[in-house]
């Protein structure tokens, strides 16, 4: 949040926005502290049932979708950090984001339909994953589960919790947020564990991004 502060305030732009949102179960009482903390000028809201990440299918955070003044998405469904982070130590340490997604996002702000970092709408509508019937049905487990959680029937919450992980094994997002209720919160031993299996077995928790370094 610090370093997109910075970025913000260097675009300088006042026809450019960041919408940043927190998807938190905890709501306003987990993720207001956070913002309050970073002190951000741009937009925050708090998305305790994930309703961005569902609209957008996006399967983890950081994740975008650039929108241009006619509200045409011109990048969409990436790792959007802004820049290259590392957690971890000795053999357990995994580096993740880049350094390039921040200047390619000051290039568009700077030139439009003109950067090279716009894709085509064919582009676009390809990288958009499309929601499955489970995942539809995942989205709606997750939301009756807060449901339940917020009115204290934490079995019940559970329970819905593990439907929407079973419908949707493939959202990061599902995990993480599980993970955010443990001692060892959403960026400890098992997403590190998490990550590592990822890579080992190919899988890409982000689509790749397209941008030269």
């Amino acid at each position: 949040m610090p370093v997109w502060q910075r970025i913000y305030e260097e675009i300088n732009d006042p026809n450019f926005v960041i919408l940043c949102a927190a998807e938190d179960v905890g709501g306003e009482a987990v993720a207001g502290p956070i913002f309050d903390a970073a002190s951000p000028t741009y937009i925050q809201v708090v998305d305790p049932d994930h309703i961005i990440s569902s609209a957008f299918n996006f399967v983890n955070v950081p994740s975008a979708a650039w929108v241009d003044e006619e509200g045409r998405i011109v990048r969409i469904d990436e790792g959007t950090y802004s820049q290259q982070h590392e957690i971890g130590d000795g053999e357990h340490k995994i580096s993740f984001g880049t350094d390039v997604y921040s200047p390619a996002l000051k290039d568009w702000i700077a030139k439009g339909p003109e950067s090279v970092h716009v894709q085509s709408a064919e582009t676009v509508t390809g990288n958009i994953r499309q929601h499955t019937p489970e995942q539809l049905s995942a989205d709606a487990a997750f939301r009756l589960g807060n449901l339940f959680r917020e009115h204290g029937q934490s079995e019940k919450a559970e329970h819905y919790w593990q439907k929407a992980r079973e419908l949707n094994p493939d959202s990061v997002n599902f995990i993480r947020q599980n993970l955010t209720l443990t001692e060892e919160g959403s960026a400890g031993e098992s997403f590190l564990k998490l990550m590592g299996e990822y890579i080992n077995q190919g899988k890409a928790y982000y689509r790749p991004l397209d941008i030269e370094h």
